[in-house]
């Protein structure tokens, strides 16, 4: 199994256990991703972004609603104003040792661990939306993403990610 961290930090020479911001709950800890689903984090690290894929389970309703105009099976949405900082953003995928990690959530692919890590490799990424494309990956830009987190939020779609949503713009709907 391959695990990486993304940053946006070149030079990082050792991943120190710590407790993240919204999960005051937790010890301290390193997290990873695995190889399946780095994807997720082909992206500037605050941009927000949704992601959601095709899976069982959703109505035909639904189904025709978030992938009808679509043959891909996973699509990922970002609001327009992150375009050309995506396009602009070199990302630094830090492979880590797997050993001490621990599985923290299945569909996501996380995993963390409590030990001080030092990476194994770095590799700079650019061309971030090529790279997702190259994927089969569909990316759609929008003005907001409010409506889509509230459509998805009341729908059969249960796989998906909000990724960074406290940076998204304001919900200026009337």
């Amino acid at each position: 199994m391959r695990l990486f961290h993304f940053s946006e930090e070149r030079a990082i020479d050792v991943f120190v256990p710590r407790v993240k911001a919204n999960r005051t709950d937790m010890p301290p800890v390193v997290w990873a991703i695995d190889e399946e689903h780095q994807f997720t984090f082909f992206f500037p690290r605050d941009c927000p972004r949704i992601v959601y894929t095709r899976s069982a389970g959703l109505t035909s309703e639904d189904e025709r609603r978030f992938f009808g105009t679509t043959a891909a099976n996973i699509v990922i949405t970002v609001e327009t104003g992150w375009h050309e900082r995506i396009k602009q953003t070199t990302l630094y995928r830090y492979e880590l040792p797997p050993e001490s990690f621990e599985l923290f959530d299945e569909y996501a692919g996380y995993y963390v661990s409590k030990e001080t890590l030092v990476p194994l490799a770095v590799e700079p990424l650019s061309d971030l939306i090529e790279r997702l494309a190259g994927l089969g990956i569909e990316i759609r830009f929008t003005p907001n993403l409010h409506p889509l987190k509230e459509a998805i939020l009341h729908s059969s779609l249960r796989d998906f990610g909000i990724h960074r949503f406290r940076n998204a713009q304001a919900d200026t709907r009337p």
